[in-house]
């Protein structure tokens, strides 16, 4: 079923938009949304927007009862996509994500009974509270946008986004995230307690009834956003600083493994999504920098003696971007 975009995502379609107007434009119309249903969470918004552009899986993090689940299910509303939750247990099966083969009695043969991967915006609920192996069943389609079932490879509808949540405090009963599942997630975003007059506002507005959100997009809307993504440009001078964050974050004394190639591209993605989204055709250092924490700050692992001192991956991201200087030309380390 294909949902009717809003008149700002059909008037960009049709080009009657200017591509500058056009992110602040979406911006402000789904932060009004939300926040009809949620308060309090405008810089999780965005980035939750900036992922969705950047074509990218979303780690949500934070402790119960902070509307994770809540905005996960809002923000699903409003993109107008098929939209299936697994709530993730310890006693989940690969199969009970992925689908199986089932004997079809009436035909003698074996049909494909697909599990709910098969849908446009998957919420996996709690994923760290399911073991490695029904974990790793999320490994193919977030990287590869197909699910192997019976050693038949089918492919996902597009767009596909997995928003995942989990509560980072509890360490009894819980499977964290290898390293491996950690870096196919585009964004790490925290989720704190809301200050005291957005909690006050939530308190008057589930006082009275709401009215239910329509859609905002389309599955084709969201591609024509996608595939728009590489027109922001990015200078020359700026591929040189966020290679240049890559390479300090592998020499910083406190870290054991620092960011990745594919975390410099995914860095940049988010540059040029978050330029986007405040209205501009070209990304700038400041992008870069406001992008830095969600999207290294799972990729980084910090050595032990670090942690047992207290740093942490938001303190040492803060001495890389200090230490690593804006230049025009920047010199190349070959």
């Amino acid at each position: 079923m294909t949902n009717v975009p809003s008149n700002s995502v059909a008037d960009a379609i049709r080009g009657t938009i200017p591509h500058a107007e056009l992110g602040k434009q979406l911006t402000d119309r789904v932060l009004s949304e939300v926040s009809r249903v949620v308060v309090g969470v405008d810089d999780v918004v965005r980035q939750l927007l900036i992922a969705l552009i950047a074509n990218g899986h979303v780690l949500l993090e934070g402790v119960p009862g902070v509307a994770k689940t809540t905005l996960s299910k809002t923000f699903a509303k409003l993109l107008g996509c098929q939209y299936q939750r697994v709530q993730f247990t310890p006693d989940l099966l690969p199969s009970d994500v992925t689908g199986t083969s089932i004997l079809d009695r009436k035909t003698n043969d074996f049909v494909l009974r697909k599990g709910p991967i098969f849908t446009q915006l998957l919420l996996a609920d709690e994923i760290n509270r399911a073991p490695a192996k029904t974990q790793s069943a999320l490994l193919e389609a977030m990287q590869e946008y197909q699910v192997t079932v019976d050693g038949a490879s089918l492919p996902l509808p597009r767009p596909f986004l997995v928003m995942a949540t989990q509560n980072p405090i509890e360490q009894e009963g819980v499977y964290r995230l290898p390293e491996a599942q950690l870096d196919r997630f585009l964004v790490r975003i925290e989720m704190s307690y809301p200050g005291h007059d957005s909690e006050v506002r939530m308190l008057q507005l589930h006082s009275h009834p709401t009215i239910p959100l329509e859609p905002m997009f389309s599955p084709e809307s969201i591609e024509q956003l996608q595939n728009s993504l590489p027109s922001i440009h990015a200078s020359e001078e700026l591929l040189h600083y966020i290679v240049n964050l890559a390479e300090v974050s592998r020499e910083h004394p406190d870290v054991a493994l620092g960011a990745s190639p594919r975390a410099a591209l995914c860095l940049l993605r988010c540059a040029r999504a978050h330029a986007m989204l405040e209205g501009r055709s070209f990304c700038t250092h400041a992008d870069v920098q406001a992008m830095a924490l969600p999207v290294l700050g799972h990729r980084l692992i910090i050595r032990p003696e670090a942690e047992i001192e207290g740093r942490r991956v938001a303190d040492i991201l803060g001495e890389i971007l200090d230490s690593v200087p804006v230049v025009e030309k920047p010199k190349s380390r070959n």
